[in-house]
């Protein structure tokens, strides 16, 4: 048993379907430290590691003015399948420095032909994402995250499904409308989806030749220049039977707020699932401060809205993430010392409480053993 942990260890973070093949990922890692490091594996193929996981960029395709799908294709180790809706970590490098963030993947989740795909709206205050729009270039290494997340379809499959989307929120469910429409039925769709403009709507064409050739599928633009914000008020007219329907739902924060508060006013708020892509903060922010990475031997002076973990990789420290949003619990450590604040709550976090990165900010100071 020794001798599997001391031939794992090196790989052990790294996920695989198949638990005797971080053992060999273990054994390639121990006889290349330190004689052969890792970086002797990427020279033989850029793609194989014992110790992460990687992928290379295959093309970038704008969809929109300020959005484009990312296709990568992935190395050693990455998940032959994954649900559709899931989320999956990049980090990419720039300026020699790495830096992570989460995107929805709007493949379909069977990885025959090892690849994935992301589709990324470029944020102005958005270092990745405005990169990863318009500055990665076909060839180049990535690293990678398996997987995760818990928005995807159940098996089996609801009768009648509603989406409710809005901009960049369609990303997730564009994986799970290109997974249904490889299968023979599909369930009820009812699909409201909303954008500023046509030109701005993510996959229209797309959507478009679905509602055409899917009988199932009924698609709803509501374009917020010519005809307002959706309403929640208009559920009832738009889609009349969505109280017998499971709803799954992603856009602004605004935008989930109110219907989450719309299905709970109803009592029907286990029909429906929701996937934010930020923080949904309150009003009482951090006092701001130092914090320390004690094994990285690192400070930082933050103001109260930056996250810990937004720190800790301004810092170049590997920090363990994953949604980034407080949901998945990848980022949780212990507080080693100090105070920190949590961002949605507006709670104070002290000492010896385990805490989360991604939503907590330093209160003044506080140390972490990382």
């Amino acid at each position: 048993m020794d001798l599997l942990k001391w031939s794992k260890r090196p790989a052990a973070d790294v996920e695989a379907r198949k638990p005797e093949v971080n053992i060999v990922r273990g054994l390639i890692a121990r006889a290349t430290t330190p004689l052969l490091p890792d970086d002797y594996l990427h020279l033989l193929n850029p793609l194989w590691s014992a110790r992460e996981l990687r992928g290379r960029v295959v093309e970038v395709v704008r969809e929109t003015e300020d959005t484009a799908t990312v296709t990568i294709r992935t190395g050693w180790g990455f998940p032959a399948s994954y649900k559709p809706g899931q989320y999956v970590g990049i980090g990419l490098q720039v300026g020699g420095r790495w830096h992570w963030r989460s995107y929805s993947l709007t493949s379909i989740g069977d990885t025959d032909d090892k690849t994935i795909s992301i589709t990324v709206k470029a944020n102005p205050d958005g270092f990745l994402s405005t990169h990863l729009v318009g500055g990665v270039s076909p060839g180049t290494i990535i690293r990678l995250a398996a997987p995760k997340g818990d928005f995807h379809l159940p098996e089996p499959m609801p009768d009648s499904v509603l989406f409710l989307t809005a901009g960049s929120g369609i990303t997730p469910v564009m994986a799970m409308l290109r997974s249904m429409r490889s299968r023979d039925t599909q369930p009820d769709i009812v699909h409201v989806h909303s954008a500023p403009t046509r030109d701005a709507v993510i996959f229209l064409d797309e959507l478009e030749q679905m509602d055409a050739d899917m009988p199932s599928y009924d698609l709803q633009l509501q374009l917020t220049r010519e005809q307002g914000k959706f309403d929640i008020d208009q559920l009832d007219a738009a889609v009349p039977d969505w109280r017998d329907r499971s709803c799954w739902a992603c856009g602004p924060v605004a935008m989930l707020d109110v219907v989450e508060s719309h299905y709970a006013e109803q009592g029907l708020r286990d029909q429906l699932h929701v996937e934010r892509f930020a923080i949904a903060r309150t009003d009482h922010g951090g006092e701001g401060g130092t914090v320390t990475f004690a094994k990285s031997d690192k400070t930082a002076e933050i103001d109260g809205a930056t996250t810990l973990l937004e720190a800790g990789e301004k810092l170049g420290i590997q920090m363990p993430f994953g949604c980034r949003m407080g949901i998945c619990q990848t980022c949780v450590v212990p507080l080693a010392g100090g105070y920190v604040r949590d961002l949605r709550s507006g709670e104070e976090r002290r000492e010896g409480e385990r805490i989360q990165t991604c939503i907590s900010s330093v209160s003044g100071e506080c140390t972490l053993d990382l």
